[in-house]
């Protein structure tokens, strides 16, 4: 015998979870992104790429890649609690980012 249903307003977890989220002011992002391992990317990254070269734009962009690429980083203030179990490899700390 089946049981009966819950009333309520989000029966699902999954559900219930993503309500607390949206309380909380949070959205949900869902981004699909290219598959480096997918058939042909290796080509269509060479093609746009070649696009590129020697267009003006690409010093702007290669100067904006490199940029973010040296960002300096940051150590993350976890609390007085600390982090999380398993946010930080083993011996690592956020107050030595560089030593990861």
């Amino acid at each position: 015998m089946p049981r009966p249903a819950k009333r309520d307003e989000h029966p699902d977890k999954f559900a219930r979870y993503r309500a607390t989220k949206r309380t909380r002011g949070m959205k949900l992002l869902r981004i699909w992104v290219p598959d480096p391992n997918a058939p042909g990317f290796h080509e269509e990254a060479e093609r746009q790429a070649a696009l590129l070269r020697g267009a003006p734009e690409e010093v702007e962009t290669m100067d904006f890649i490199e940029a973010v690429a040296a960002w300096p980083p940051e150590p993350y203030d976890w609390g007085p609690e600390g982090p999380p179990p398993g946010a930080c490899p083993p011996g690592a700390s956020d107050d030595k980012p560089g030593e990861r």
